[in-house]
């Protein structure tokens, strides 16, 4: 059985961490969740100094405290996915980019990981305290979405995102405890770890 953790990213992970994101470039995929990787290729040292900047920091109108991690499949040790879990909203992120944004690498995807990726960080939303996850989507990314709906979440708003996306974009509305307990099946699949 494929197990996975979250992963704080590290100076390990430098060479690994900069492929996964050359994939992307290499299938002309849009790139989610990384807390910014893609902008540090040449100076991955500075971004790990910024996602500690990014964990400690209060909250804003201009940034917020927020939490990235390495979505790792234990069976081969590798990057699988990431994610950037926002700890607080300002008045930005209640409108448009919510609590959380995500990826898998495109040659993993199709295969249930993305399920796994938001479980997880849903757990770490519960140990932050967050009761309720706000998060969006293009309409035409069904992909995203439907990971969404596939851990409770609820389409609250569909409207025409004429500043951030220029296009067509669904809110979600997920019960952070609901979403846990409906779907501990999961937890299956998770190595034990204590990361928040």
């Amino acid at each position: 059985m494929e197990q996975f953790f979250f992963e704080v990213p590290g100076i390990a992970r430098k060479s690994e961490a900069i492929a996964f994101i050359h994939e992307f470039h290499e299938f002309g995929s849009e790139i989610n969740g990384t807390g910014g990787l893609h902008r540090y290729l040449d100076n991955y040292e500075g971004w790990l100094e910024k996602l500690n900047k990014d964990y400690s920091r209060e909250p804003s109108e201009e940034k917020v405290p927020a939490r990235t991690f390495f979505l790792i499949r234990a069976n081969d040790n590798k990057i699988i996915g990431m994610i950037n879990i926002r700890l607080a909203l300002n008045e930005r992120l209640r409108h448009y980019g919510g609590h959380i944004g995500y990826s898998i690498r495109p040659t993993e995807r199709g295969k249930g990981y993305n399920k796994i990726n938001l479980y997880l960080a849903l757990k770490v939303c519960e140990q932050h305290g967050i009761e309720s996850v706000f998060m969006d989507a293009d309409l035409n990314n069904p992909a995203s979405w439907r990971t969404m709906e596939s851990l409770g979440g609820k389409r609250i708003r569909e409207y025409y995102d004429d500043i951030n996306a220029h296009c067509i974009v669904v809110d979600y509305c997920i019960d952070v405890k609901k979403a846990l307990e409906e779907h501990s099946e999961l937890e299956s699949v998770i190595l034990c770890q204590n990361v928040k």
